[in-house]
């Protein structure tokens, strides 16, 4: 098969096609991702990023990688010798058989597709589809868009692994294997399942321990010079600051305000930096900015991305490069390991309902569900108490979530949504939830979150904002290590009754300032729906796009006005969102004249 160059139509970045001695199928891979690439009698072996051996700061390659085949061949029991951010391939040329597999938390990108003609396996989502017209026999045909992906990016305002925007392209998930043979390719399952502990004699001896490992997850992410961190003034970007200027004695950090109230942390930020001494910067996103580059930013990810808080993120980092920045620290993941998130609490509220009797269960029922009582003043809340303990976990986490709130022949149209699997989404996160090796359900809350909040969600949003900035970022806080260390920690000790993170702010104490342990739970989205309301250029950018995506046949076109209607009249913050992610899905798929 000839071997081609690909230009990435998102990056411009050029990918090569690298060759691992197989012949029925390429390997795409963007040239600006650190790889090495190896072949002997036996083995050719791809490694893109950065692995690491396991609590030691010495790189894994293709030699000691060799080693460790030749020992055990098991890639299970070599798995847990391996940390950092990373993708790697291993043929076996004796078997003709790849395999591959990423890190704990997917944070490299990658994307695979198999047919009859063979495979291809890219970096990129466009170097997969443009690897499917290379393995087509007869007239190149474009890859198709999937209704179920465009189903579940509603849903999760992403497209969440294994699906992709395109039907028979998917992209691997976390710490997932991968097997590909001549003729099949099978998923060999996940790699990394920690064991979450459900008691321990003490965790005053943990405290000392989960300094020490962050501090050296820092410092294993930090490179030459040149280096900053991002800042927003809670209690991960904060830890991440001061960590670099105690291990390198300067540290620059970036922060982004907003001039709408309800919305701007700088306050926060700048206290981290006075209290680290940090060399901060702190700038201001206003709604033009939004508008001259919701474009640029929309269309940049490789399938439809609908976070908001991106074009922050790619403020920020742009801001940063100009500062002579070229790698940024960021302090995503603290929250999914060591239980900040607001949810993880609410939760734990329904648990007397569900622990109780059946007979008091099904009593209460009969009483407050579905009777007089159920919308009288009084006692309308106990009913939606009731409903809401109804809902088993996973699923009671979406009772907000739009799918939930309208039904599905509401939003779409008929045609699109044959053969549609309305339950997908929850068949996902339910078999995630599921796989946690814990008793608690914070815990399998927190496994739940490594993958859908953290893998499809965060993880990609700063990658790709930096990558468009052109700068590099690292993730000290998902390090594997600090990962393992958090699952030793109890969920009781983690939030002991409604205390977020109270096992972290009690290790920080010393640390961070009163003022950063103190500050309650901020999120880090965009005054969207207000602006939305205002912003003459946001009103064009939306209005055109929603006019344009009723023309697809995927909307139904009186929901969008109902939509466009309740988030001028009603709630500006939770219908601007919706808006949001429609129009970000218009602008992408124009973007690909799709």
């Amino acid at each position: 098969m000839e071997q081609p160059q690909f230009m990435d139509a998102d990056t411009g970045y050029s990918r090569d096609t690298v060759s691992l001695g197989l012949k029925h199928g390429m390997i795409c891979v963007n040239t600006t991702v650190a790889l090495e690439q190896f072949n002997n009698e036996e083995y050719s072996l791809l490694l893109l990023g950065e692995p690491r051996q396991y609590a030691q700061k010495s790189k894994v390659d293709a030699t000691w990688l060799i080693q460790q085949l030749s020992d055990n061949p098991s890639i299970e029991s070599l798995y847990p010798r391996i940390s950092g951010r990373f993708v790697i391939i291993i043929v076996n040329k004796r078997t003709e058989t790849l395999h591959l597999f990423n890190d704990h938390l997917g944070s490299l990108p990658l994307y695979y597709t198999h047919s009859g003609n063979g495979f291809c396996i890219s970096t990129s989502l466009q170097g997969a589809a443009d690897g499917i017209l290379q393995t087509q026999t007869s007239a190149p045909i474009g890859p198709e868009l999937s209704h179920q992906a465009i189903f579940n990016y509603i849903y999760f305002h992403c497209i969440p692994a294994p699906l992709t925007i395109y039907e028979n392209i998917y992209k691997l998930c976390p710490a997932e294997l991968i097997q590909i043979t001549p003729t099949e390719l099978s998923s060999q399952g996940t790699l990394y399942r920690p064991s979450f502990v459900s008691h321990t004699p003490s965790a005053e001896n943990l405290s000392q321990q989960c300094l020490e490992t962050i501090e050296a997850a820092v410092a294993a992410n930090l490179p030459e010079d040149r280096v900053g961190a991002f800042l927003s003034g809670g209690l991960d970007s904060s830890t991440v600051a001061g960590m670099l200027k105690k291990i390198t004695g300067k540290a620059k950090t970036f922060s982004i305000g907003f001039n709408e109230k309800g919305y701007d942390e700088t306050e926060f930020a700048l206290i981290t930096a006075r209290h680290f001494d940090t060399d901060h910067s702190t700038h201001y996103l206003e709604p033009d900015y939004i508008s001259d580059n919701f474009s640029l930013v929309a269309t940049s990810f490789d399938e439809p991305f609908g976070n908001s808080s991106a074009l922050a993120a790619y403020y920020c980092a742009s801001e940063a490069k100009k500062s002579g920045i070229t790698t940024l620290l960021a302090g995503d993941g603290g929250d999914e390991f060591f239980a900040g998130n607001s949810r993880y609490a609410k939760q734990k509220l329904f648990y007397p309902f569900e622990q109780s009797p059946g007979w008091l269960k099904q009593t209460l029922r009969s009483v407050f569900v579905n009777t007089p009582l159920t919308n009288a003043p009084l006692t309308r809340k106990v009913a939606s108490y009731i409903k809401q303990a109804d809902n088993p976990l996973p699923d009671r986490l979406q009772s907000y979530n739009f799918l939930h709130r309208f039904s599905a022949e509401e939003i779409f149209t008929e045609s699109f949504l044959s053969g549609i699997d309305r339950e997908l989404p929850l068949k996902q996160l339910r078999h995630r939830y599921s796989q946690a090796d814990a008793t608690s359900p914070v815990d399998r809350m927190l496994y739940l979150d490594w993958k859908f909040t953290l893998a499809d969600n965060d993880l990609i949003k700063v990658s790709k904002m930096c990558e468009l900035a052109g700068v590099t970022v690292n993730f000290p806080l998902i390090e594997k290590e600090l990962v393992d260390f958090s699952c030793q920690i109890p969920s009781n000790i983690k939030l002991p009754g409604q205390k977020l993170r109270h096992f972290y702010k009690s290790t920080t104490a010393e640390f961070l300032a009163p003022e950063t342990l103190a500050k309650s739970k901020h999120g880090f989205g965009l005054p969207f729906g207000r602006w939305m309301r205002s912003n003459p250029k946001l009103i064009d950018i939306t209005e055109k796009s929603l006019a344009q995506i009723k023309s697809r046949d995927i909307f139904k076109p009186e929901f969008i006005d109902k939509i466009v209607r309740m988030q001028s009249e009603e709630h500006a913050a939770y219908y601007g969102e919706l808006i949001w992610i429609l129009t970000v899905l218009e602008l992408w798929l124009r973007s690909r004249e799709l």
